[in-house]
């Protein structure tokens, strides 16, 4: 039993890891602010973590159109 509790927190863990480090590679990109996969991730994340992820994305890509998630009312602006 403990080895099985021990695998499904490593298997848990691992996938942490995994879907936080793909978050911040999409958020510290400099190529594009339109991944299909960051923006899907940093939609799900919650507030505090999605609004640094959307600032450091506006950062970058001040002169585009924000994606899903970071968008203000009308779509075309940064919130």
């Amino acid at each position: 039993m403990k080895k099985l509790i021990r695998l499904l927190l490593t298997v848990v863990l691992a996938i942490v890891v995994l879907v936080g480090f793909r978050w911040h590679r999409y958020v510290t990109n400099t190529d594009s602010p339109y991944d299909e996969v960051g923006i899907t991730l940093n939609s799900a994340m919650p507030g505090p973590i999605n609004s640094w992820g959307c600032a450091r994305l506006k950062a970058t890509f001040a002169g585009s159109l924000p994606p899903y998630g970071c968008a203000a009312g009308n779509a075309t602006q940064w919130r």
